[in-house]
């Protein structure tokens, strides 16, 4: 009998391991600029807190140096296997043939701030003024543009500068390049703290649509689908933690730790998104088709797309959120 019992005690042991999940390996890029920006905020809490670990993935930041477009060379060239990609370049990487796909959104409707030198008291007194400016093809740069319009400011009438990245843009004002600039939190905070003058948001000027997106060759995600279901989980939890008021306290410790946020710029930010409710984070990772929709029509209207334009089946892949939120 106690041969038989030590038998089963070896044969629970043996396959009780293989029963539990394996960390699954998941290698993700963005562009070193936006890791050191609010735009990376969900990823770095579902690292730093565990949720990757919780939902068994074993996540690896894939840092890119180059522009915005170089996360989507990653997928190609395969050093990475999801990126965060703004949606205007995942449109037009569909138009150039690309096979690569949303999975699940990032962040919806970004708010940045155009900062000025503090003697421009309205955005019409920048005209032929040089202005810093994200990729000419990109979101930022369309709603930035957008923003001028609004004020009878068109885009031949700038100066433009194109500079990737808020904290570059943010040095360029600093050091007397640039006369006004986008900027992303918390830089913007840090701009107007230093006596700099914030003229307006992009916010006024364009409605609800979808900005980035964790994006995955098509290929590769339908051979890895159990990694992008606990990926889903894991961003879940991330937006749920980052949405609870209880948890802004350490959210602010962890800003400054990362950003070196002030307190008082931290909890700006978390204000900025969240008193009142801008849906700037998602609520779990969902992605809004009509904010996609919205951005291509964006990109039409900056001439941008010329011709058709790919369809949302092109574009998104749901199956992954649909198995890992239940739905």
């Amino acid at each position: 009998m106690l041969a038989r019992f030590t038998f089963v005690l070896a044969l629970v042991a043996t396959v009780a391991p293989a029963r539990a999940a394996d960390p699954l390996p998941l290698r993700y890029a963005q562009t070193a600029s936006t890791w050191r920006s609010i735009f990376s905020l969900p990823m770095r809490v579902a690292d730093k807190l565990g949720f990757f670990a919780k939902n068994d993935i074993a996540f690896t930041m894939v840092p890119i140096e180059e522009g915005a477009e170089a996360s989507l060379v990653a997928l190609r060239e395969g050093n990475a296997d999801v990126a965060h990609v703004a949606t205007s370049f995942l449109v037009t990487a569909a138009m150039r043939g690309a096979d690569t796909v949303a999975i699940a959104a990032e962040f919806n409707n970004p708010v940045y701030s155009l900062v000025a030198k503090p003697w421009y008291k309205s955005i019409a007194e920048l005209k032929g003024r040089r202005i810093g400016m994200a990729d000419m093809t990109g979101s930022v740069s369309l709603a930035t543009l957008a923003l001028f319009e609004k004020h009878g400011v068109k885009k031949e009438d700038l100066n433009i500068r194109v500079i990737e990245g808020t904290s570059a843009r943010f040095q360029c004002l600093v050091n007397d390049d640039c006369e006004a600039v986008p900027l992303g939190q918390p830089q913007d905070f840090y701009a107007q703290r230093q006596g700099f003058r914030l003229l307006g948001a992009t916010s006024e000027a364009v409605p609800e649509f979808l900005y980035t997106v964790t994006a995955a060759r098509r290929g590769w995600a339908e051979q890895h689908q159990e990694t992008l279901v606990r990926y889903v989980r894991a961003m879940r939890d991330s937006f749920k933690f980052i949405r609870d008021p209880e948890n802004h306290g350490r959210l602010v410790l962890l800003m400054k730790d990362w950003w070196g946020s002030s307190e008082d710029s931290a909890f700006a930010t978390l204000d900025l998104f969240f008193k009142p409710e801008r849906h700037v984070l998602p609520m779990e990772g969902e992605i809004s088709m009509e904010g996609l929709e919205r951005v291509i029509g964006f990109m039409r209207d900056g001439g941008v797309i010329a011709g058709a334009a790919p369809s949302l089946d092109q574009l998104v892949d749901t199956r992954y959120l649909k198995i890992g939120l239940g739905r």
